[in-house]
C-alpha cells in the first residue's frame, strides 16, 4: 500500500530535527531513521496490537493510542 499525507511545515521542521539527533547506530532496528521509515515503523507496531498483544511494542503503541482516546 502506498499512502500520502501532508505535514505541516512545523511539523516536518521538528521531525528533521528530531531525525538528526535519532542515534542511527548498528543497535537500531529499522536502519536509518526517515520520516518514511519511521511511519513504517510505528504502523508496524499498531499492527503488533491485533498479531501479538502484550509483546512491547503493541502495549506501547495501546498505551500512545489509549492516551489519545482510540484503545
Amino acid at each position: 500500500m502506498k499512502i500520502e499525507i501532508t505535514l505541516d511545515s512545523q511539523v516536518q521542521a521538528t521531525l528533521q530535527r528530531f531525525l538528526r539527533t535519532a542515534g542511527n547506530t548498528d543497535e537500531s532496528t529499522h536502519g536509518p531513521l526517515t520520516i518514511a521509515a519511521l511511519i513504517e515503523m510505528l504502523l508496524e507496531d499498531v499492527a503488533l496490537m491485533m498479531t501479538r498483544p502484550g509483546c512491547w511494542e503493541a502495549n506501547a503503541m495501546a498505551g500512545l493510542l489509549g492516551g489519545h482516546g482510540y484503545v
